[in-house]
């Protein structure tokens, strides 16, 4: 049965400027002559490691909302910069904006449930697919549109 994660997306304030973040660190790496995927670096392992990594997803909270999520590839032990003992959530590179769902700050992630998990916003109708990116997110703050 899959499960899910949810964490604060610290210092983003729209989902673009996530991508965009991504996209940097990405090429960074290249460049670099690293591996270019996207880890994100958390102090905890999870426990339900199998649950997970089975086609579960990393909720991003940003400003409040569930607002975005990536797909899990994996879930890797690995180090800090200072050589702590770690673990990388190897992500996706695809961003999915998610209907907004207000949700508390934290610390660290939580599990979420695969029925908890708010659904992806589809931009199949014409309308909203001609709004800007930055309006769009801006009227889903505001509950205006999905």
């Amino acid at each position: 049965m899959t499960v899910h994660l949810v964490k604060l997306c610290v210092g983003i304030d729209r989902v673009d400027d996530l991508r965009a973040w991504q996209e940097k660190r990405l090429e960074a790496l290249a460049r670099m002559g690293k591996v270019p995927e996207l880890c994100h670096k958390t102090k905890q392992m999870p426990r339900r490691r199998v649950e997970v990594l089975d086609g579960g997803s990393l909720y991003w909270v940003i400003k409040g909302f569930v607002s975005a999520r990536q797909r899990i590839l994996d879930l890797k032990k690995t180090t800090q910069q200072d050589g702590t003992p770690c673990c990388g959530i190897v992500l996706d590179s695809n961003v999915v904006e998610t209907r907004l769902n207000p949700r508390r700050p934290f610390q660290g992630w939580r599990y979420l449930k695969a029925e908890e998990a708010p659904p992806d916003v589809s931009l199949s109708n014409e309308a909203s697919a001609e709004i800007p990116p930055g309006m769009r997110e801006e009227l889903r703050a505001l509950r205006l549109i999905d």
